[in-house]
C-alpha cells in the first residue's frame, strides 16, 4: 500500500528525535512547513468539506504530549493513545472523521520510547496482567510502512512487558511483523467487510483475500488472533453480504484462526459531521444515512434503531454459530 503525500506539516521540535529526524531524510523531497501545533492546523481546520480528499495527502509529525489511557471492557483493559492518529485512507464512516477537518490527515508522533515507558510502567504497577489497546487512533499497521514502530513496539513489549497489547487492522501489510519475537504478548486483529463495502465504502483499503491472508499468516507466525466484523453497515442487502462473508471466512480461514481466534461484531455509527464531509466531498458514494433504519443517540451521532439491531445481531449469531461455531463471539455493540 503505497501512501504518496505531498507535503509535511511539522513540529520543530520533532527533530530533536531519532525518529523526527529519519522521516525528515524519508521525506526530504516534500515541502516541510512549520506549525506550532499538530492538534490545530488552521489551513485544515477552515478548509472546505470537498477537499478533504486533498488534506489526505498531508502528512502531519509532532509529538504526542497526553497520555490519558481510558478504561475498556471488551478485548483490552484500557485504550491507550500511542504513536499515530488518523489514517491515509478514507472509510466513510470513519469515527475519527471529528471536528470536520481536524482529525482527518495522518499524524505521526516521534516520542514512541516515551509513550511505550509510560506504557511499561503502568503494566508493571498492575495488580494483574493487563493488555492495553494502542491501536484505536489510527492504524498502526499502515502506519508501521512508514515508522517501523510496530517492529519497535512489539519486541520491545515483549521482553519487557507483563500483559498484552492490541491492535486492529484493515491493513495486509504484515510481512515484517510475522518473524519478530512476540512472545504471544501482541493480539493481532483483523477487521472484515464484504468485499462490496471494502470497494465502495472502506476506500483505500486492503482487500477482503488480502485480509484473510494476512490473519492465517499471523496466526501461523503464533499470535493470538481475532477477527472483528466491523462496522456491519446495512444496506438494503445486507443480509446477503454477510451471509456471503461468513461462509468464505468458514471456507478460507486457517484452522489455527478457527481454533483458537475470537469475534467482535460492532455496529456502524455515524454522524452529522461524517454526512456533511461526504456529501460534499463523495457526491456519488453509497448514502451511509438512512432515516428509516436509524435513529439519533447523542449530540449529532446515529445508530440503527433497537428494533433494527436485535434483527442483525440474530441473523450474525445464528449464521456464525453455523459457520464458524468454533470461535466465540466476544460481544456484539
Amino acid at each position: 500500500m503505497n501512501m504518496v503525500f505531498d507535503a509535511v506539516y511539522y513540529e520543530p521540535d520533532v527533530l530533536n528525535y531519532k525518529l523526527g529526524q529519519m522521516l525528515q531524510h524519508k521525506y526530504a523531497a516534500l515541502p516541510w512547513k512549520p506549525i506550532e501545533t499538530h492538534n490545530r492546523i488552521v489551513e485544515m481546520t477552515t478548509a472546505a468539506n470537498r477537499d478533504f480528499p486533498k488534506l489526505k495527502k498531508h502528512l502531519i509529525i509532532g509529538t504526542r504530549k497526553t497520555h490519558r489511557y481510558v478504561p475498556n471492557q471488551k478485548v483490552s483493559d484500557w485504550l491507550v493513545p500511542y504513536t499515530s492518529s488518523g489514517c491515509s485512507a478514507m472509510c466513510l464512516y470513519c469515527y475519527l472523521v471529528c471536528n470536520y477537518n481536524k482529525c482527518a490527515y495522518l499524524r505521526l508522533f516521534v516520542n514512541r520510547e516515551q509513550m511505550l515507558d509510560k506504557l511499561l510502567k503502568k503494566d508493571a504497577a498492575a495488580p494483574v496482567p493487563q493488555t492495553f489497546e494502542i491501536g484505536s487512533n489510527s492504524d498502526l499497521v499502515l502506519e508501521n510502512t512508514i515508522t517501523d514502530n510496530l517492529l519497535y513496539t512489539i519486541e520491545r513489549f515483549a521482553q519487557e512487558g507483563r500483559g498484552s497489547l492490541t491492535f486492529p487492522t484493515k491493513f495486509d501489510m504484515v510481512t515484517p511483523l510475522l518473524s519478530l519475537d512476540h512472545r504471544e504478548k501482541i493480539i493481532f486483529r483483523m477487521s472484515m467487510n464484504p468485499q462490496e463495502i471494502i470497494t465502495r465504502i472502506e476506500l483505500g483499503t486492503s482487500p477482503l483475500s488480502a485480509r484473510i491472508r494476512a490473519l492465517n499468516d499471523m496466526a501461523e507466525a503464533g499470535y493470538p488472533v481475532g477477527l472483528l466484523i466491523a462496522p456491519v453497515i446495512l444496506l438494503p442487502n445486507w443480509k446477503q453480504l454477510y451471509g456471503e462473508l461468513i461462509d468464505r471466512l468458514a471456507e478460507e480461514l486457517s484452522d489455527k484462526v478457527r481454533k483458537n481466534g475470537f469475534i467482535e461484531i460492532i455496529l456502524m455509527t455515524y454522524s452529522f459531521v461524517q454526512n456533511a464531509i461526504n456529501t460534499e466531498a463523495f457526491p456519488n458514494a453509497v448514502q451511509l444515512f438512512d432515516r428509516e433504519t436509524m435513529t439519533g443517540r447523542g449530540r449529532g451521532k446515529y445508530s440503527y434503531r433497537n428494533p433494527i439491531r436485535a434483527e442483525a445481531e440474530a441473523f450474525l449469531r445464528e449464521k456464525l454459530s453455523q459457520r464458524l461455531g468454533s470461535m466465540p463471539i466476544l460481544y456484539i455493540s
